[in-house]
């Protein structure tokens, strides 16, 4: 079976956040299933430095207002098709943000003409090669659906999934005439969305099925709670809709093998853990004491809760804990963790940016992570903690109560508890999940012991992508 996933970031190329670690890792373990997946995504600056050969495959003498190619290349085995467009995507700054964190007043057009790009590829713009299925990724790649619904691609089954319904890529009504798409596109059934045009809502409301990266993050986005104004329309589709979880690179977050780390360890050796430890102490500048370290790997961001960190970061010191923080973002939440790390200079250390490797040994030599997200669709900063017997302490929303086994009495006594859930999702309930972590901190065989539950989780890719294929199989059925 062959398959076109569209997508705005792929992971090692270039990584803003969790789609990409999906769109890299999704390919790889379909094909142990049978299934040939190529990937488009755009042309940016640093995609384009790291592919060493390409070769075009097909031009564009106006896509959207600008010439380009689509270019094939092969990279840490993953098919790779990129779409060269230097007036769009050949600029300084992020995939969506400039050098000032403004988003690019064009995106718009951006990933429209990604969407159309991979429209035409459907339609077999490509010499020899045609998916089968089309799968798109979040509002960035939604109009790929779109375009097929009105340009007469109908039989293609299409397939989109929403890694945030927070964003949604949502547009003024004065662009729709841009998008080369006929009139009634601008419709209910299709684009228009409270008077806008909707990316997202718009791929939602063609693509013939609808997933999610987890089950309950399926289930919540049918509120409005969660629905973000369009859990209407998704409710109206929820017999299409299918949440499954994500699953992480096994390879490339693997303890026993990890580059990045001081000391590989296992299940079975997790003294070695503490060699990974001291070098984290050493990195955030804290006190070598035996007091548990909690880190935080995270955008900065309300959603993710971080106000909520910083509201009780005073308090895991007054308990004898230490907190490891990377991430960036909203300004006033970076400030006041740069605050709480200048009051507790030993006790709390930042670092502001992105860092890859540096996270690798965040997840192995902190002692737990703090997630306390306000929602989240899936999440693996937790995975890669269950892997790494770093204790995920996490928010019971989306993706988080879907991968972490809470350690309560009952799930102790059983010995399959592998972290901690908390609800409400605010200051009390996340102290009230840290009470219990203390606990179970000052019994080291407790705490070993969901350490090594965690670790035993299957957190790899075999079981989603095994629904994904079913998922695909079934759609094909329906043509």
């Amino acid at each position: 079976m062959k398959i076109l996933s569209v997508a705005s970031e792929v992971f090692p190329l270039i990584k803003t956040g969790g789609l990409a670690d999906v769109a890299g890792a999704l390919p790889l373990a379909l094909a142990g299933h049978g299934m040939h997946m190529r990937t488009l995504m755009p042309g940016y600056p640093a995609v384009m430095q790291r592919l060493a050969k390409t070769e075009v495959v097909a031009t564009f003498d106006d896509l959207l207002g600008e010439p380009a190619r689509i270019l094939a290349a092969k990279h840490e085995g993953l098919d790779i098709l990129v779409l060269d467009a230097p007036g769009f995507f050949d600029r300084p700054g992020g995939p969506y943000t400039d050098a000032t964190a403004k988003d690019f007043p064009d995106n718009w057009r951006r990933f429209a003409a990604l969407s159309l790009a991979g429209a035409e590829i459907a339609r077999g713009l490509l010499f020899g090669w045609r998916p089968d299925i089309v799968h798109a990724h979040d509002w960035q790649a939604a109009m790929t659906a779109v375009y097929m619904r009105y340009t007469g691609l109908q039989n293609i089954p299409t397939v989109i999934t929403v890694h945030n319904l927070a964003f949604q890529g949502q547009f003024g009504p004065e662009i729709f005439p841009e998008l080369g798409l006929p009139p009634e596109a601008f419709s209910v059934d299709g684009l228009e969305y409270y008077g806008d045009v909707g990316f997202l809502k718009g791929g939602l409301r063609t693509a013939w099925s609808i997933t999610t990266v987890s089950p309950t993050y399926a289930q919540e986005i049918t509120t409005p709670e969660y629905g973000m104004g369009l859990e209407g329309l998704i409710n109206a589709r929820v017999a299409d809709l299918d949440g499954i979880v994500n699953g992480i690179d096994t390879a490339v977050w693997n303890p026993e093998t990890d580059p990045h780390i001081a000391r590989p360890f296992a299940a079975g050796s997790l003294k070695k853990r503490a060699v990974n430890r001291q070098a984290l102490v050493e990195r955030f500048n804290l006190d070598d004491d035996d007091g548990p370290i909690f880190c935080i790997v995270s955008r900065l961001t309300w959603q993710k809760g971080i106000d909520i960190i910083a509201e009780v970061a005073d308090w895991i010191v007054q308990q004898g804990g230490k907190l490891a923080v990377l991430g960036s973002g909203d300004q006033g939440l970076e400030g006041a963790l740069l605050a709480a790390a200048s009051r507790h200079r030993g006790r709390i250390g930042i670092v502001i940016g992105y860092n890859e490797p540096l996270s690798h040994l965040m997840q192995a030599g902190s002692d737990a992570i703090l997630i306390p997200s306000r929602f989240e669709p899936c999440g693996l900063t937790q995975l890669y903690g269950l892997r790494y017997g770093c204790i995920p302490v996490v928010a019971r929303t989306g993706g988080l109560a879907d991968t972490v086994i809470d350690a309560n009495e009952a799930a102790l006594s059983a010995r399959v508890a592998t972290g901690f859930q908390f609800t409400p999702i605010n200051a009390d309930g996340l102290r009230q999940a840290l009470r219990r972590a203390f606990k179970a901190y000052a019994e080291p065989k407790v705490w070993a012991r969901i350490q090594n539950q965690g670790m035993k989780s299957d957190v790899s890719w075999e079981n989603s992508a095994a629904r994904y294929a079913d998922l695909y199989s079934s759609l094909l059925a329906k043509v």
